[in-house]
């Protein structure tokens, strides 16, 4: 998961491709389930297999505030 964009929310890829803008963890599930991949919100959030870049899942908004 890239960082915080500066309009907030951040970009959603699977393997290169670009999926979208998550703007919280059920629309990064969201994202994953049409990927292919049944993650539940929840899990996504401390799934070894995602990679948080910058801030960790509770951020969303360009600040670095949830």
């Amino acid at each position: 998961m890239a960082p915080p964009l500066p309009k907030g929310g951040r970009r959603v890829r699977v393997n290169g491709e670009n999926l979208g803008v998550a703007y919280n963890l059920e629309d990064l599930s969201e994202f994953l389930r049409r990927a292919g991949l049944d993650v539940d919100p929840v899990a996504a959030a401390i799934s070894p297999f995602i990679d948080w870049r910058g801030v960790g899942p509770e951020f969303w908004s360009p600040e670095g505030r949830s």
